[in-house]
């Protein structure tokens, strides 16, 4: 008897549990699918981006450098740097804007 009893609060607690964690659940996929999933999206769109600059694109750096891409390395790019021309190697990571020779007038 009393097994039945321990039973029937234990199955009674979990039962009383779940409508108070589905709110919790939901704000996580609101979290996900809002917040989550659209930064996922962006940070492959801008990593396909930096893995297709070639030489002649202009890039702005972390740094606040702008130049055009002299040469392009496996992980750091070269940088022809105005207004005396100075070639700068910076790492591919701290680009954080492009523009392509295409997207020029």
């Amino acid at each position: 008897m009393v097994m039945v009893k321990s039973a029937a609060l234990f199955a009674q607690g979990i039962m009383g549990s779940a409508p108070m964690l589905l709110p919790i659940v939901g704000m996580f996929a609101i979290f996900y699918f809002l917040v989550i999933m659209p930064q996922q999206r962006r940070q492959k769109k801008w990593q396909a981006t930096l893995a297709q600059i070639k030489p002649g694109d202009k890039v702005v750096t972390s740094g606040g450098l702008t130049g055009a891409i002299m040469s392009v390395k496996d992980d750091a790019v070269v940088l022809r740097v105005p207004p005396d021309n100075i070639k700068i190697e910076v790492v591919r990571s701290s680009i954080v804007t492009l523009t392509t020779a295409e997207d020029r007038p």
